[in-house]
């Protein structure tokens, strides 16, 4: 006997619970299905447990590098990485306890298993035990998310060659590791490799680290890991990944020429392929991108009704934070109520590295080349107190500003807490403000926020502490 219901989400992400929560408070009968936990890969194994490794990462790293600077010293410091592995556990769980409790809290129901379509409103459910078991509904919200892409000639071993996921459990230190990619998770591994001082190398295809960020914040954050001993390979092709007796043995190439890293581990971070495998997409008719992305409209609604998709399956833009926004606009869709359309271009994007990369919006050669003439408005960590109190006072705050207009383009930042002053900004945009109303907007003193308030002054021409 199949139990029927208004709404069905499969996947228990940041977006499919946050979907499933929204749904529920609209009034909708709502279920969840996840194959392995609750949270997702965020909560789990991802954002949530990587920030408590950064964290004991800062710290490290102050009492390795900076005891002078701070005035204290020690004989013998010990370093234990596994007390630090465990605390990051017990962050996840206790946010994963958080999500359990919120379901039952707006009466969803939860189902742990692997789901599949068997038609356009029928989902099959099979348990850790093989049972089967149908659920009917109205709607059905793809958030299934992404798993990392490997090449397959690289075999992940889990041990030697690793990616996010047995990079975030394991409990013991590698001497040296070659990273492979230098996105976030490629820059955020390696801050807190380095920061208990394993050798590091990251090894980037394209032309510079971070290559979606803007160009200047790319040379702030290299230059900045130059200074804390991380080596960086840029426009470096990674032609084969072998593990050996002793470790691994990484072949990259540059200008026809090929050369050998060798180090205990390769942690492979070159991005996501999409989880819409074996759902049964394909067979009700939904329809995928060559890639395998589900594709969707500003709805969420995918081409056959009553299917919606969110977060990472859609490759729109895949954060967790976006999964989240896309979850509770396919709710409201779902349930009639007002919405809004989401610009997934002027999304908040943070990379928690060492030091700290926020942005939202277009680039500065992003808007140049869309034909717009462009002001700049900048302002130095190096002249804001609070940075210089906190002794982490490398990067600086920029913004892009439309000069016809005044229209807030973008903003890119590297620096103290950077992820931090992303909202002031991105609801500056949303609310069409300029940046004479976040200079006149007045900053607690000594706060790191004041550099957006100078940065705003800046593009406007008038500077006031610099």
């Amino acid at each position: 006997m199949s139990e029927n219901y208004d709404v069905l989400v499969i996947g228990a992400g940041p977006g499919g619970y946050v979907a499933a929560i929204r749904a529920a408070q609209l009034g909708q009968k709502t279920a969840i299905i996840d194959k392995q936990w609750l949270g997702g890969v965020c909560l789990n194994v991802g954002c949530i447990p990587s920030k408590a490794l950064l964290k004991n990462a800062e710290v490290a790293h102050t009492l390795r590098e900076r005891g002078k600077e701070f005035g204290f010293s020690f004989d013998n410091l010990v370093l234990d990485f596994s007390v630090a592995a465990k605390r990051s556990r017990q962050v996840s769980d206790r946010l994963v306890k958080g999500v359990g409790f919120l379901m039952k809290k707006n009466n969803i129901a939860v189902h742990m298993g692997t789901a599949k379509l068997t038609s356009k409103d029928t989902v099959a459910v099979t348990d850790k035990d093989g049972k089967v078991s149908e659920l009917k509904a109205k709607n059905i919200i793809i958030a299934t998310g992404a798993s990392s892409a490997v090449p397959g000639a690289w075999k992940v071993d889990g041990e030697k060659v690793i990616t996010y996921l047995e990079a975030i459990l394991q409990e013991k230190l590698p001497k040296s590791v070659v990273v492979i990619g230098s996105g976030a998770i490629g820059v955020e591994f390696s801050t807190v490799w380095n920061s208990y001082g394993v050798d590091v190398t990251i090894v980037e295809m394209l032309p510079r680290i971070v290559p979606l960020e803007d160009v200047e914040v790319s040379a702030e954050l290299e230059k900045a890991f130059k200074k804390r001993g991380i080596m960086t390979l840029v426009g470096h092709k990674v032609e084969a990944v072998e593990a050996t007796t002793a470790g691994v043995k990484v072949t990259v190439s540059a200008d026809g020429q090929n050369k050998v890293l060798e180090a205990d581990q390769a942690l492979v971070a070159i991005g996501f392929r999409p989880n819409s495998k074996g759902l049964g997409l394909e067979e009700v008719g939904v329809k995928l991108s060559d890639r395998g992305f589900v594709e969707i409209d500003e709805k969420m609604a995918t081409n056959v009704p009553g299917i919606w998709a969110i977060g990472d399956v859609t490759g729109k833009l895949m954060l967790a934070h976006v999964g989240s926004a896309m979850g509770i606009v396919s709710a409201e869709h779902i349930a009639g109520h007002e919405t809004i359309i989401l610009d997934y271009e002027m999304m908040p994007r943070a990379t928690y590295c060492q030091p700290q990369v926020a942005s939202f919006g277009l680039t500065e050669a992003q808007a140049k080349e869309r034909g717009y003439t462009v002001k700049i408005g900048r302002f130095p960590f190096q002249a804001n107190g609070k940075a210089l109190g906190l002794g982490d006072y490398a990067g600086w705050v920029k913004l892009v500003v439309d000069e016809k207009y005044g229209e807030i383009l973008g903003a890119h930042m590297i620096g103290p807490e950077v992820t931090e002053l992303l909202p002031e900004l991105t609801l500056a945009h949303m609310l069409e403000l300029t940046p004479e109303e976040i200079a006149r907007n007045v900053h607690a003193h000594p706060t790191i926020s004041e550099a957006l308030m100078e940065a705003a002054h800046g593009a406007l021409g008038s500077a006031i502490h610099i």
